[in-house]
C-alpha cells in the first residue's frame, strides 16, 4: 500500500466515524416526550406520579411528584423491564386501584392523602410478607417495584440529589470520618 492508499483509506474511516456520529447525536439522543412516554398513557403516568407521591409526600424538600418520578418509571418499565414484569407492572396498576376502590370506595386518584397513606402501608405490609416467602422462580411484587423506582427515580433526580440530600458537585479528598448529626442529610 502506497502512502496515497492509507491517506484515502483513513479519510474514509474519518468520514464513516463523523457521518455515524451525527446519526447518531441526531435519533438516538433525541429527548422528546412522545419518544419516552409512549408505553404508558397521560392518565396512567399521572396515576404514578400520585402513587410516588404518596411514598415520598412533599416536606421540606420537594416530593417525588417534583421529580417527575411517573415519567421516570415508564421510561424504565418500556426500556429495562422484562416482558413479563412489564406484564406484572401493568396489572399492578390496574390491582391497586381497583384495591383502593375496595378498601375506601374511591379510586386512587379520589382518594384523599390519608386514605391513599394507609392504603399504600397495607400494600407495603402484603408486599414484605409475600418477598419474605417467595421462592427464586416467583415474581415480584408490583408494589415493589414501584417502591424501588420511586426512591431510585427520586434520589438519582436533579431535585432529589441537590435538594433532599447534600450535593457537593466537586467534592475533595475522601474523609471516612466525617462527623454526623442526627437528622443531617445523607450524601448524594
Amino acid at each position: 500500500m502506497n502512502r496515497r492508499e492509507a491517506i484515502q483509506k483513513v479519510s474514509w474511516i474519518l468520514g464513516g466515524t463523523i457521518i455515524g456520529s451525527s446519526l447518531f447525536l441526531e435519533y438516538g439522543c433525541n429527548s422528546g416526550t412522545q419518544q419516552s412516554l409512549d408505553f404508558f398513557d397521560k392518565a396512567t403516568t399521572d396515576l404514578l406520579n400520585e402513587i410516588a407521591e404518596t411514598i415520598l409526600p412533599k416536606t421540606n424538600t420537594p416530593g417525588a411528584k417534583d421529580a417527575k418520578v411517573g415519567e421516570f418509571m415508564n421510561v424504565m418499565v418500556k426500556d429495562c423491564y422484562t416482558q413479563a414484569d412489564q406484564e406484572i407492572f401493568k396489572s399492578g396498576i390496574q390491582s391497586l386501584d381497583k384495591g383502593c376502590k375496595e378498601k375506601t370506595g374511591k379510586s386512587f386518584m379520589e382518594s384523599s392523602a390519608t386514605e391513599r397513606t394507609s392504603y399504600l402501608t397495607t400494600l407495603d405490609i402484603e408486599q414484605k410478607s409475600y418477598t419474605e416467602k417467595k421462592t427464586a422462580e416467583d415474581p415480584t411484587h408490583y408494589f415493589r417495584m414501584m417502591k424501588e423506582l420511586t426512591l431510585l427515580g427520586f434520589f438519582t433526580s436533579e431535585i432529589g440529589a441537590t435538594k433532599a440530600l447534600k450535593y457537593v458537585e466537586t467534592p475533595g479528598s475522601y474523609n471516612g470520618n466525617l462527623p454526623y448529626k442526627k437528622g443531617d442529610r445523607a450524601w448524594a
